[in-house]
Order: structure tokens, then C-alpha cells, then sequence
């Protein structure tokens, strides 16, 4: 008997085939239609209902890195704990910065732009702490120059001011310049070492593409005045965020930490001759005390002038009355000294028991 062929067993192979051109035509091959193609014709457009579109909004940041400015924050060692503080935020407010460990005193400051070149930074701010209670910054290009030293006095921190203004962490600020930057040749110098150090470059990969602080530098006194303000949205106006500082300028070298002096500050007091200036103020107002007490002693040791008598002198007083002399021929009674006041009332009660008796 010949074997009975199962249901389905004819349109296997045929099935087989069918999956294989499908396949063949999924992978780019030529398309097999199993109707003819005259039922697959176009419908006219009149009849076409139209297509909705949708276009998918490009990311945020469009480009590359170009830009690549780095900064290296650190300190030496001896500073206190404000500038401690102040060194986070500003490494808080720029994504481009990285870190370092403190810095020997005995080291030379020639070190920092081999320190830099070895954390791949081409900008670098350092504080240096002397005395510790002088802070001293300074902004250098490395390694060719040039480079800045400041007095930093005035140092509010974040923390410490608690000011109602806020902005995202790695935002790109803005920055505003006061219009003397532009007038003084060693303050453009240091506009564009501002520029280059506190600006966050654009597309940096830890930045945020928003734009919602500006740094203010402003020339008041002689000296440079650094605030930090959110910009509000509804009314483009400032509230301050912080820190907060006064840089107090020295000098401007042309090299990187050193080399010839392009620029030195006349206006520019050295804090030791500060402290020295109100000690010798103090000192002088002592020794001017001193010397009216001895003019004070000299008057009253001095001879005094005698004058003549003026006979007129005694023309408007009045003898005053005489008052008549009593002499006592007794001797007072002493009065018993009793502290306690019953005992004296007990005395006074057997004295005029006794007057009582002799009277009668």
C-alpha cells in the first residue's frame, strides 16, 4: 500500500519557497508578488489622504569641542577654612576646572606649569597663603604667560551669604565687564585673562547649554570687584548667588609666574605696611596723651603769680551772723551700743521702771 501523504504536506515545500523569496526580498533582493501587479496599482491623488508629518527636534548641542580650556584650582598650604570654601565654588561654578592637592611653601612657583602640564591645563589659579592671614591670587596662562598676582580681601563664600539667587550647576555664564576694561591697556590685558579663564568654553561635555548667570568685574576704588547674579527669566532681572570677592591688584608679569614686570599697581598697599601704618597711628595718639599729662603736672609744680590786693574786692560781701558759743560743763551720757533691738527696749523699760519707783 502506498503511504498516505498527511494534509498540508503538498504546500510544505511550496511554503518553504514562499518564506525564502520573502526573505530574499527583506534582504534587498528582487520581490516575487504572488498576485499579479495590475491590483496593486497607485490610486489616484484625488482620492490620497494626506500624510501627517512629524519632525523629531534636533539635540541641544549641535558641534564639537574646540575650545579646549582647562583650568587648575589649588592652593598652597596655610590657608584657612573661607578660602578653602571659596576655592569649591569656584571649581562648583566651572566645569572646565579640575584639582589639585596643596602645594609646598618651599616649593618654587616655576613648579605650577609643570603641575599644570601634567593635568593637561593650559589656565591656572592659585592662592597663596602667607602669615596666614594674607590671601594672594594668582591668574596664569602656562607656561608662556602672561600672568597676574592679586591681594584677595573681602571673601564672602556661598555658604556664608545665603543669598535668594540660584543657577544650574554647569551653566555657562556670561560675562560683564566694566567700560574702564577697555580704556586702560593692563585692564584689557586682564579682560582676556578673564575671559579665557572664567568663560566655559562651548559643548564642554560636563557643561550645560544654558545660559542663566553673568559674572560681574567691576572698577571701584582702584580695584576689581568680582559678584556672581542669576539672571530671572520673566524680567531679566539680577539676584545675586555668590561668592564674592575684592582682587586688589600687584603687578602683571609677562611670563607664567614670573619674568619681566609689564605692569605695577602705584595705587598698592602692601597689607604688613597696613598693619604697621594703624600701629603707628595708635602709637601716636598714646604719645599725644602722655605728653598733655606731663604738661598737666608741669602747670601744677609751676610757681603761682601773686597778685595784689584789691581793695574792692570786699565791697560786695556780707558778713554772715555769729552764732553764739555753748560750752558743755557735763559729760554727755554715752548711749548703750545694743544690736539687738528688744535688748535696747528692754533697757529703756528698767530705766523708767526705776524713775517711777524714785518719784514715788
Amino acid at each position: 500500500m502506498a503511504a498516505k501523504r498527511k494534509r498540508g504536506a503538498l504546500g510544505a515545500g511550496k511554503a518553504k519557497r514562499a518564506r525564502s523569496a520573502g526573505g530574499t526580498a527583506a534582504e534587498g533582493g528582487p520581490q516575487k508578488y504572488s498576485v499579479p501587479p495590475e491590483k496593486h496599482s497607485i490610486p489616484p491623488k484625488e482620492h490620497s489622504i494626506p500624510s501627517q508629518e512629524y519632525s523629531i527636534p534636533p539635540p541641544v548641542s549641535q558641534g564639537k569641542w574646540k575650545n579646549k580650556q582647562r583650568v587648575l584650582i589649588f592652593s598652597s598650604r596655610g590657608i584657612n577654612f573661607r578660602t578653602r570654601h571659596l576655592m569649591q565654588d569656584l571649581r562648583t561654578l566651572m566645569p572646565h576646572s579640575k584639582a589639585d592637592t596643596k602645594m609646598d611653601r618651599k616649593d618654587q612657583l616655576f613648579v605650577i606649569n609643570e603641575v599644570c602640564e601634567m593635568k593637561n591645563c593650559n589656565k591656572c589659579i592659585f592662592f597663596e597663603a602667607k602669615k596666614k592671614q594674607d590671601l594672594y591670587m594668582w591668574l596664569s596662562n602656562t607656561p608662556q604667560g602672561p600672568s597676574a598676582k592679586f591681594l584677595v580681601q573681602n571673601v564672602h563664600t556661598l555658604a556664608e551669604l545665603k543669598m535668594t539667587g540660584n543657577c544650574l550647576r554647569g551653566s555657562r555664564p556670561l560675562l560683564s565687564f566694566d567700560p574702564i576694561f577697555d580704556r586702560e591697556p593692563h585692564y584689557a590685558l586682564l579682560k582676556e585673562l578673564f575671559i579665557q579663564i572664567f568663560s566655559t568654553p562651548q559643548y564642554h561635555p560636563k557643561s550645560q547649554p544654558f545660559v542663566d548667570h553673568v559674572f560681574t568685574f567691576t572698577v571701584t576704588d582702584e580695584r576689581i570687584w568680582f559678584r556672581n547674579y542669576q539672571i530671572i527669566e520673566e524680567d531679566a532681572s539680577l539676584v545675586e548667588i555668590g561668592p564674592r570677592f575684592v582682587l586688589n591688584l600687584i603687578k602683571i608679569f609677562q611670563g607664567s609666574f614670573g619674568g619681566p614686570t609689564l605692569y605695577e599697581n602705584p595705587h598698592y598697599q602692601s597689607p604688613n605696611m597696613h598693619r604697621r601704618l594703624i600701629r603707628l597711628s595708635v602709637a601716636a595718639k598714646f604719645r599725644e596723651k602722655q605728653q598733655v599729662k606731663e604738661v598737666q603736672k608741669i602747670k601744677k609744680k609751676g610757681t603761682k603769680v601773686l597778685l595784689k590786693e584789691d581793695p574792692t574786692e570786699v565791697v560786695f560781701e556780707t558778713p554772715a551772723e555769729e552764732k553764739p558759743m555753748e560750752i558743755q560743763l557735763v559729760k554727755p551720757e554715752s548711749k548703750p551700743i545694743v544690736k539687738d533691738k528688744k535688748k535696747l527696749r528692754k533697757i529703756q523699760r528698767k530705766k523708767q521702771k526705776k524713775l517711777f519707783r524714785t518719784e514715788g
